[in-house]
Parts: structure tokens; C-alpha cells; sequence
């Protein structure tokens, strides 16, 4: 089996360094900084809400996944072609968008926020479906997690070192600037990034690209509990951190500046040191194992919140809890990535991974968050966090009930 150098030195993994770095890139531009940039500015709050819309393609993302599945342009592959396109473009439009003052081109910076938040998604799309083509079985969980590495360091590159720059150094036009030059340079990486092994078909016509990949994948013995078992893996995770700041703050009793200062060092140092560590351990135990030893760790990671519920405020104890949460949360998010990449088929990956991702945010989005502060209003703070633990009981339970048909995907490609 490879080991820890060897699974993350392959020419297939660590250009998702880059390319993850890439993909991170513009969010915040077009979200938190974009939204500082506007309030420094003195735009009103209602029309800061108002930018709060330009990210919507994020979310819709899956509506012309099939296009990338079926048109490429023919230069550097079917999935490179729209990465390298769409970071181009990103790094002029992300230009554009520092030429332009929220103070008096609200509305004309906002359409180019649209834009680049468009952009920013179809590169998503061809890099998800790229990465899920170019990796071999047992370099999937190493790929997934530089490619969460990539990811977490452009946040904080395009966040608050963006914020720096442009507040105390070079101002918001060429803060953008910059950040458009940094996502051209990524381009270089898509072109020296290698070509999949095994290169699938695209789909003959478009309503085939539409159409194909739901049925290819109801086709499966199963499919329904598998995409059951997409939305419970990390339930139990979700409703964990759906109130964590709130927690700690409210419930724990820590100050603002306390839970700011160990949720950005502690949590994010710990969720990379998991999702490379995941990378590791899956490239020797597998996918089913993996999946399992680190669900069983996020689940019981979330009775740390319970013992700084029923104890004095420490800031050592948060610190401590907030880490082993985050890496064992780091963990299961890298063996995650790796079951949605092992579940595509390459003929449809775009398509495929751009669904199933979508049904991952279903349990946070339309369950965790409007179901927690219930919860935690019926039963306090402590039983909420025991309960966590037992909602992720579930997805352990399903995961076992699937081992069969996840343990083959260690061994199948899906081409």
C-alpha cells in the first residue's frame, strides 16, 4: 500500500494543491470581502444584502453541469479545456471587478460579482470532474484532501490577507488585481497537470448529458440508500456545528475574541491536519474502513461540546476540543470526497458529482440548520450534543449495511 510521501508525491495528486487553491479563490471576493469592501464604503445595509445574491450560482451549479459533460473546447482535454478557460477569465473579470466602486458602480460591480461567481462555478464543476476522473482508487481520499488544503488557503488568502492588503497596503483595485494575477498563474498548473489515465466518452447529444447520468446511476443495485447514506454520513457532524460559535459564546461561556482566535488557528491547522492525515490512512485501509473508523470519530469528537457544556469555561479545553473535533472532522470530510469521486461514473462525472455534492449540503441546510436551535431550546445545551452523537448512529448503520457495495468501489472504476 502507498504510503503517506509516496500517495501525495504522485503526479496525479499534488497538482489539486493548485488546482483546489484555484477553485477557492473567488468565493470570498464575491462574498465577505466583497460585502467589506461595500460597508467600508458606506453602501447600506440593504444594499450589502443585496450583493449576498451574486453568489447564488454556487448553488445552482448542477443546472448546466451537463454542458461541461458534453461540450469541451479541444485543446487541453475535456476537462482541463474548461478549467483553464474559466480561470482566465476569472482573473480578468476579478481585474475588472477592482476598477469598479461600490460607492458609486453598485450595480455594474454586482453584475460582475455574477459573473465571476458563474465562472467560479462552471471551474468547480470541470475541477471536481477532473479530479475525480485523474485519480487512481487508492489516491482518492490523498486528492481530496489537498484539494480541501488548496481550498482553505485561498479563503484565507482572498479573506483576511485580502483585507490586509487592501486596507493597509495597496487598496481595494489592486488588492483585486492581484488576486486576478494569482488565478491566472493557476492556469499554468491546469496546463502542466496531467491528462486521466483512461479518458471516458462524452455523452453523443445534450439530452444524453441530461438525461444519462440519473439513469446510469438509478440503474445501480442500491442507489437510493446510497444517496440516503450522502445526506446521513455527516448529519450527526452538521447538526454539531450548526450552533458551534453560538455555543461557545452563549452556552460555554468564552469571549468573542476567544472563540474567534482558536476557531480560525486551532480549527483550521486541525481540519488540514485531518483531511491530509485521512489521505494517509484511506490509501492503506480503504475506502469502506476508512469510511467507518472516521465516522465513528466525528461522531464521538461531538461529546467534546458536552464536556464544555457541563464545565467551567477553560480556553485550554476548548482548544483541545475544538482541534480533536476539527480533525476528526478533517478526516471523514476527506473519505467523503473520496466515496462522491468513487461513486461517478467518468462518462458523466461533472454531472454525477455535481448532484451528489448538492445532496451532501441537504442535511445541513434543510436539517441542522432549521432543526438545532429547537433542539437545543427543548433540551439545553448538554443533551443536545448526546443527541448529536446518536443522530449520527444512522449513516454508521446504513454505511455497514452498504459495506459490500462501497468495499467494490475500492476495486471497480467507473468508466
Amino acid at each position: 500500500m502507498s504510503s503517506f510521501s509516496s500517495v501525495y508525491a504522485s503526479p496525479r495528486v499534488y497538482p489539486l494543491l493548485v488546482l483546489g487553491f484555484a477553485s477557492g479563490l473567488p468565493l470570498a471576493l464575491v462574498t465577505g470581502t466583497l460585502q467589506a469592501w461595500a460597508t467600508v464604503s458606506g453602501v447600506s445595509l440593504q444594499n450589502i444584502g443585496f450583493l449576498t445574491l451574486v453568489g447564488t450560482a454556487y448553488t445552482l451549479k448542477f443546472l448546466w453541469a451537463p454542458l461541461v459533460d458534453r461540450y469541451a473546447p479541444d485543446f487541453l482535454g475535456r476537462r482541463r479545456s474548461w478549467m483553464f478557460f474559466s480561470q482566465l477569465l476569472l482573473g480578468i473579470f476579478i481585474i475588472a471587478m477592482g476598477m469598479l466602486s461600490p460607492s458609486s458602480h453598485l450595480g455594474l460591480l454586482a453584475a460582475v460579482a455574477v459573473i465571476v461567481a458563474f465562472l467560479s462555478a462552471t471551474q468547480d464543476i470541470a475541477f471536481d470532474a477532473y479530479s475525480t476522473d485523474v485519480l487512481r482508487d487508492n489516491e482518492r481520499a490523498a486528492g481530496a484532501a489537498l484539494k480541501v488544503l488548496g481550498y482553505r488557503l485561498a479563503m484565507i488568502v482572498s479573506g483576511g490577507l485580502a483585507l490586509v492588503l487592501a486596507g493597509s497596503w495597496l487598496g481595494w483595485q489592486y488588492t483585486y488585481a492581484l488576486m486576478g494575477v494569482f488565478m491566472m498563474l493557476c492556469a499554468l498548473a491546469t496546463v502542466l497537470a496531467p491528462e486521466p489515465e483512461v479518458i471516458a466518452a462524452a455523452p453523443r447529444t445534450l439530452g444524453v448529458a441530461v438525461v444519462a447520468p440519473l439513469s446510469e446511476f438509478f440503474s445501480r443495485r442500491g442507489a437510493v440508500l446510497i444517496l440516503l447514506l450522502i445526506v446521513l454520513y455527516k448529519l450527526g457532524d452538521a447538526f454539531a456545528g450548526a450552533l458551534s460559535t453560538t455555543f461557545l459564546i452563549r452556552g460555554a461561556g468564552f469571549s468573542t475574541e476567544e472563540v474567534g482566535a482558536v476557531n480560525k488557528i486551532f480549527g483550521l491547522v486541525a481540519t488540514i491536519i485531518g483531511a491530509l492525515a485521512g489521505g494517509s490512512i484511506m490509501a492503506r485501509m480503504g475506502l469502506y474502513r476508512s469510511l467507518l473508523l472516521f465516522g465513528i470519530l466525528q461522531a464521538v469528537s461531538n461529546f467534546g461540546y458536552w464536556v464544555l457544556a457541563v464545565t467551567p469555561p477553560h480556553l485550554y479545553t476548548m482548544g483541545m476540543v475544538v482541534a480533536i473535533e476539527n480533525v476528526c472532522g478533517g478526516l471523514g470530510t476527506a473519505a467523503f470526497v473520496a466515496l462522491l469521486m468513487a461513486l461517478c461514473n467518468q462518462q458523466f462525472s461533472a454531472t454525477q458529482f455535481a448532484l451528489l455534492s448538492a445532496l451532501s449540503a441537504v442535511g445541513r441546510t434543510y436539517l441542522a440548520g432549521p432543526f438545532t436551535p429547537p433542539l437545543v431550546e427543548a433540551f439545553g445545551w448538554p443533551q443536545f450534543f448526546v443527541f448529536t452523537v446518536l443522530i449520527a448512529l444512522p449513516g454508521l448503520v446504513l454505511l455497514w449495511f452498504k459495506r459490500d457495495e462501497i468495499r467494490q468501489l475500492d476495486t471497480t472504476d467507473r468508466h
